[in-house]
């Protein structure tokens, strides 16, 4: 078998030595050089491993002070379910009152966006069409903790009560919901979840550092006549919440 790379190998090392409490939380590491004297390392492999320990949320990096191990925070539990799309609810807020936190969000609409390649290829329409595209930023207690870039083609809801998902009467419904005002039955929705590291602007929306781990998940939904209703892009930060996925079984 390959060996194993030595930033890896020093992460494990590091993750063993917080495990046994010889680091506690919010207790500053040694130096870079100090560690990698005791491990028999370069300085550089030393950064890398807190660098992949920092985006895992057990180290904290603070500008100009050092390396510390991170506190332990409770992840909010983000529950991804079919049948949560028929609550009265918005199921985000479901989830926050779970946990005993206040869920609400907040968004801008740009009601006439071209469609990028990739966003056009996952609604079935030309590169260029015009979309309704809408950006999110979903909070507990006031802080972000999940972001959603949502678009939908523009000319199945334009001239509708239904074309701004956060405008009008069918406001915050959910695409559920407002497809079914405008007579379109959504019958179900692709979910494709992967881990990758969050950019600079996700890092900075959402208070985590730079490239810590995010799941990106892309999401479509269907009508039952098999047409993309709406396209999404929805980031989730690994340290901040945990993903479940609820699987209804029935007859």
């Amino acid at each position: 078998m390959p060996e194993q790379p030595p930033y890896l190998r020093i992460a494990d090392v590091l993750r063993q030595r917080i495990a046994e409490r010889e680091w506690t939380p919010g207790q500053r590491l040694p130096s870079r050089a100090q560690i990698a004297q005791e491990c028999g390392v370069g300085e550089n492999v030393v950064r890398r491993a807190q660098e992949l320990l920092i985006s895992q949320g057990v180290l904290e990096g603070r500008a100009g002070s050092g390396t510390y191990v991170a506190e332990p925070r409770r992840r909010v539990r983000v529950v991804r379910s079919s049948a949560r799309e028929q609550r009265d609810d918005s199921p985000f807020r479901a989830d926050m009152k779970a946990v005993g936190k206040n869920g609400d969000w907040e968004s801008r609409t740009e009601a006439k966006a071209p469609a990028p390649a990739e966003i056009a290829a996952r609604l079935g329409v030309a590169e260029g069409d015009l979309c309704v595209r809408t950006v999110y930023e979903f909070l507990a207690d006031g802080r972000p903790v999940q972001l959603s870039t949502s678009w939908e083609p523009y000319d199945l809801t334009a001239g509708t009560l239904v074309v701004l998902p956060e405008g009008g009467p069918h406001a915050g419904a959910g695409v559920v919901n407002r497809m079914a005002a405008i007579g379109i039955t959504v019958s179900h929705a692709v979910e494709q979840p992967e881990p990758r590291q969050a950019t600079a602007e996700e890092a900075s929306l959402l208070g985590i550092q730079k490239a810590a781990l995010v799941t990106h998940i892309r999401r479509t939904y269907y009508s039952d006549q098999g047409r993309p209703v709406e396209t999404a892009d929805i980031v989730v930060p690994a340290a901040l919440c945990e993903i479940v996925y609820e699987i209804p079984t029935g007859r």
